[in-house]
């Protein structure tokens, strides 16, 4: 999105590849783009700033699509037959994290959904992951059969400002941003860029997400990374974030193979939703949460200084695997190697001992409880 590729087979680049360049980034492939992974900061000191300032993120390798319901019907109503989410009860300009489900209960994708902040408009600003987003939106315009369109937003970029320092800059160059509650969003000017903007992201701090039409994404850029309190970001630092915040990351913590209820994503299922049971794998997924789910998904504290990564077995005390890291890697904040993965049900509790593979050895390991450091969203 947002993208012109480097060459007929290369990567693809968003409209801020230039100013990565100039900025010194290290970049590397993602998801079909050239993204930096780290600025010359490094990624232990881009996390520490985001953490006590701010820091902007290119994400624009992410999917931006609007939703919009044909004569007749209700794009909230009609987007409900794929996601488990209270979408009808959002309110103008709200928006819900929420699941595309498979009949069999997996995870198709975690997206946003949000509602036009214009109450006259119906329809759905709709985010979701780089990965998925061919599937999903094919997906999508399959299920909806007509009563619904969705459409790609391929011309625009998307900039993450995250920190506790994020609307103080906004609240220089644009105060109506600034004003906006967590989780809600709205058509804003940023530095007279005209924008969607949305109180939101992915890092467990405070923050935007700007939707700027790709042609003025490079100029908003730069007028961020002019204030003072901001420095820019990159995908390291942007993992180590979410992975304190205990946030999944599609296609590692979450699949296809995975259910909302061994996720620990049953709070996305709406109450009034489950009451009707009228969404996709609705009877495996409200039978898990009756009788519960053979594994869930943990917190992980691996003795010692390495960094646990994916694909690790977790041993009970016999040496036996009872499950496998999916997320791991170093926290700047505890000062100290944290992971995320499943094990049998058995051993979820936080504080049970178990072990981790790594280089060929088992490393001690304690079960934590999630998120490993506390989201600082504004309420």
């Amino acid at each position: 999105m947002g993208t012109a590729a480097s060459s007929a087979s290369g990567p693809l680049q968003t409209p801020l590849h230039a100013l990565h360049r100039e900025r010194g980034a290290r970049l590397v492939p993602f998801a079909g783009y050239e993204m930096p992974v780290q600025y010359p900061a490094g990624i232990i000191a881009e996390h520490r700033h985001t953490r006590g300032a701010a820091s902007l993120f290119d994400v624009s390798y992410m999917g931006q699509a609007t939703l919009r319901a044909a004569a007749g019907h209700d794009a909230a109503t009609v987007f409900e037959r794929l996601v488990p989410g209270d979408i009808v009860g959002l309110a103008p300009g709200q928006m819900r994290y929420t699941l595309l489900l498979a009949p069999d209960g997996g995870i198709r994708d975690d997206l946003m959904a949000m509602r036009a902040a214009d109450s006259a408009t119906d329809l759905l600003h709709l985010v979701v992951n780089a990965g998925t987003k061919d599937t999903d939106v094919a997906h999508m315009s399959a299920a909806l059969g007509g009563r619904a369109t969705v459409e790609r937003h391929d011309d625009r970029a998307l900039l993450a400002l995250q920190g506790p320092q994020a609307a103080a800059v906004m609240a220089r160059l644009a105060p109506d941003a600034a004003a906006l509650r967590f989780m809600h969003g709205a058509p804003v000017a940023v530095a007279g860029f005209p924008c969607l903007v949305m109180r939101s992201g992915y890092t467990g701090e405070d923050g935007f997400e700007i939707s700027v039409a790709d042609d003025a994404a490079e100029a908003l850029a730069r007028r961020l990374l002019a204030e003072p309190e901001v420095a820019p970001a990159g995908l390291g630092a942007r993992d180590s974030l979410r992975l304190e915040a205990g946030l999944c990351l599609y296609g590692h913590d979450i699949d296809r193979t995975t259910g909302p209820v061994e996720a620990g994503l049953a709070w996305t299922i709406a109450k009034r939703r489950r009451a009707a049971a009228d969404f996709p794998g609705a009877a495996p997924i409200l039978a898990a949460l009756v009788s519960g789910s053979a594994r869930r998904r943990v917190g992980l504290r691996p003795e010692g200084r390495q960094p646990v990564r994916e694909g690790a077995d977790i041993l009970d005390a016999a040496g036996d695997v009872v499950g496998r890291v999916t997320s791991g890697g170093w926290s700047p904040t505890l000062d100290a190697p944290i992971a995320m993965g499943y094990v049998a049900a058995g051993h979820a509790a936080p504080g049970t001992s178990l072990a981790v593979t790594m280089r060929g050895k088992a490393v001690a390991c304690a079960i934590a409880a999630l998120p490993f450091v506390v989201p600082n969203y504004r309420r």
